[in-house]
């Protein structure tokens, strides 16, 4: 039998893909959890409604830019540890709200450790970071280590760069136990549909179902290293109960196109292999009755692309014992089976 925790940890962006999995997670182990919860949240609180009556959940009302509601929180409750996952987190609309991006990402991340460091807690909490491949942007060697320079290509990864450097500051300095997670892309059931991945999904279940016509995307050549939301969320927890604070990377070191994505869907929504005509903009996707079923919707490219992640995480593997359960073919079956 399990034994259960008497911990108490403190989440930030609960009610996302990766919160979600995470309040599951530490309700099993025994945890009592209190979340942050943004006003404007409560219309997405699908991915906790199941948990919601748990004695050991408890919500609380604030903002990642608001200092005042969170040094209440970190004063009131004796918190064991902190997960920082709450962001604004879409790449694309992070150049259309980039000072948002950088206040929620950037200094949020650096007013939740003030926190800690005025309340005297830098030796007793410990701190999780979710950090992002998005770090690496124009890549500097393949695949990415925990050593390669970092070169991010968007606001969203400027931001995150932040407080990757900023929860090392604190670790060196004060002696925090802090772990930055340099997650790799992750998707589940649970992922926002303007995710590029959810958008795929859905879309061919839709042109299959005779919903829409088409889908509409934009770089097909954009490469991912595709992981399960659920594998990665376990070494997120695996990093915070290590003896000491660190950087790792979670990835499952295989990429795939977005172009892939697309035909893997097709193929397994009902055994549509597409046939691809014209280059870049002008490139379309038809079904074997020559249909047009994708075409490419030059607003969906970003100012600036990241053409190629891939992360190497071994480190994770060794120091943790962390290693992904769920394939990229697993993961986007069951994102199918949830539409």
């Amino acid at each position: 039998m399990k034994t259960k925790t008497n911990k108490t940890a403190f989440v930030t962006g609960i009610t996302g893909q990766d919160g979600g999995y995470l309040a599951e997670l530490l309700l099993d182990e025994g945890y009592e959890v209190h979340a942050l919860r943004r006003r404007s949240a409560g219309a997405n609180m699908r991915r906790i409604d199941h948990i919601l009556d748990n004695p050991n959940l408890h919500l609380h009302y604030g903002d990642l830019t608001d200092t005042g509601c969170l040094m209440k929180l970190f004063s009131t409750y004796q918190f064991d540890e902190v997960y920082n996952l709450g962001a604004q987190s879409h790449v694309r609309v992070s150049f259309d709200i980039p000072e948002y991006t950088a206040d929620v990402d950037g200094l949020g991340t650096l007013r939740l450790l003030e926190c800690m460091r005025t309340l005297g807690m830098m030796e007793t909490t410990r701190f999780y970071q979710a950090s992002t491949s998005e770090l690496y942007g124009q890549v500097q060697e393949v695949p990415q280590t925990e050593t390669t320079p970092f070169y991010p290509r968007s606001p969203y990864g400027v931001a995150k760069l932040f407080s990757y450097w900023t929860v090392k500051n604190y670790r060196e300095a004060y002696g925090l136990h802090g772990s930055n997670g340099i997650l790799f892309n992750h998707e589940s059931p649970w992922r926002g549909d303007e995710f590029v991945t959810q958008k795929i999904v859905k879309g061919v279940v839709d042109v299959i179902s005779g919903k829409k016509d088409k889908i509409s995307l934009g770089n097909l050549d954009a490469q991912r290293d595709w992981g399960h939301a659920k594998d990665y969320v376990e070494g997120m927890y695996k990093m915070v109960q290590h003896d000491h604070g660190d950087d790792y990377i979670l990835a499952t070191g295989k990429m795939h196109s977005v172009r892939d994505l697309v035909e893997l869907c097709f193929k397994k929504t009902d055994f549509i292999t597409i046939r691809w005509k014209g280059e870049g903009v002008n490139e379309k996707g038809y079904d074997h009755y020559d249909n047009l079923i994708v075409d490419i919707n030059p607003e969906f490219y970003r100012p600036t692309e990241v053409d190629q992640l891939l992360g190497d995480a071994s480190k994770a593997k060794k120091v943790l014992g962390w290693k992904p359960k769920y394939t990229f073919e697993t993961m986007i079956q069951e994102m199918i089976d949830a539409v």
